[in-house]
């Protein structure tokens, strides 16, 4: 199977597991809990599992992939550095609304806030979530940041963001379980009853779809070919969103397919032998 089929299996798949996740999220709240509301109680908690599952895992795993959509490459690097932006707001905003509904709930029901390792881990993710979004925002998009500055943030920028979206599956899988645990008395969670054995899908679910992220992000013949074009315009001291990207990739994929783009753009790293990304 060719690397392009290849990807477009692991993203096909991806987005089936992510909105399956979201299906059974939906489920699980809707069918074996209170179902969803804004009044204090259990209801309102239940926004908090919906809102992660929806906001911190599909839409920051696609915000980390969509620069990887074979059928973005010909739009400008700087149009989809503002929808990956754009995702990640939006995933911030929904944890945001979800941390708001968990604390009500606690005080409501005077419940200790921050007691567990799942709230310690889950509130050290947003913190550092929210820390990856304001520097990405200054280094990437802010057209004065200097290019070298970029170019040397970037590695960090790639390595925290794989980081946090791990650290959010595994948070997100503690806090079902500790949900599960809490919250099933008769039968017991030890019992499997139906909703325990639900809930286990959905952990599995959401593990199937960060092992899939995680693969399309880090193999290295499945890159945005505009990166190779990119390197190019810095080393020769223009910036990645140099006006020169666009035409050039417009060229070079043009009545080709993706494999011969990478193949054309590789032959123009090896005509500036420059190494590759």
């Amino acid at each position: 199977m060719g690397e392009s089929k290849m990807l477009l299996l692991a993203l096909g798949s991806a987005a089936f597991f992510g909105i399956v996740s979201i299906f059974f999220v939906l489920r699980w709240v809707l069918h074996f809990k209170e179902g969803l509301g804004w009044d204090g109680g259990l209801a309102e908690f239940n926004w908090h599992p919906v809102l992660v599952v929806i906001g911190f895992i599909f839409l920051q795993g696609t915000a980390i992939v969509v620069y990887r959509l074979p059928w973005t490459w010909r739009c400008s690097k700087l149009t989809m550095k503002f929808i990956h932006a754009g995702l990640n707001l939006l995933a911030f905003a929904l944890v945001v609304v979800s941390m708001v509904a968990v604390f009500d709930f606690h005080n409501t029901a005077k419940i200790p806030n921050m007691y567990s390792l799942h709230s310690w881990l889950g509130l050290a993710a947003v913190i550092l979530y929210c820390l990856q979004l304001v520097l990405g925002i200054v280094m990437f998009l802010v057209p004065v940041t200097p290019v070298y500055w970029r170019a040397a943030f970037m590695p960090l920028h790639v390595y925290s963001g794989l980081f946090i979206f791990s650290s959010t599956i595994a948070v997100a899988l503690m806090g079902i379980t500790e949900k599960l645990i809490f919250g099933l008395s008769n039968p017991k969670y030890k019992d499997s009853p139906p909703e325990a054995i639900f809930v286990n899908i959905l952990g599995l679910i959401l593990v199937v779809f960060g092992a899939l992220i995680l693969l399309i992000a880090t193999r290295p013949s499945w890159k945005r070919p505009s990166e190779q074009l990119s390197h190019i315009l810095h080393t020769s001291g223009g910036g990645e969103d140099n006006i020169r990207v666009g035409p050039a990739l417009s060229q070079l994929s043009e009545g080709t397919d993706d494999g011969e783009i990478r193949r054309r753009s590789n032959r123009l790293d090896d005509q500036d032998k420059l190494p590759n990304d």
